[in-house]
């Protein structure tokens, strides 16, 4: 009864839980292992025949064709908007070279003046 009991440490202390073993990477032990990295999506291993890569190239040469002239047709299309609303924000011919009274002489301090 007079006994005091000091706890174990291997008794108090909680086992310690096995921790799950780390997934190895593929390729990591080969010195060159990132060159033989895993694809979703890996290059074919042989070259397709050659109507194949006819196709695809007529595909894509087709493709960046559209692609380039709706391009240029919404580059056109905004430059005719932008010259509408200017045109109809300042009333008139909004590029100044085009301007009917255009004269070359500069307007007089005056004109210019803002002091009243």
């Amino acid at each position: 009864m007079a006994e005091s009991r000091k706890p174990s440490i291997s008794a108090a202390a909680p086992s310690p839980k096995p921790r799950p073993q780390p997934t190895p990477i593929p390729g990591a032990e080969d010195p060159a292992g990132w060159k033989g990295a895993r694809y979703p999506n890996p290059p074919d291993s042989v070259n397709p025949d050659v109507t194949t890569l006819r196709d695809q190239w007529r595909f894509a040469i087709r493709q960046y064709s559209r692609w380039y002239s709706q391009a240029w047709g919404t580059a056109i299309l905004a430059g005719v908007s932008f010259f509408a609303l200017g045109w109809l924000i300042k009333g008139s011919n909004p590029l100044p070279s085009r301007s009917t009274d255009h004269t070359g002489e500069k307007p007089s301090q005056a004109a210019t003046s803002t002091e009243k």
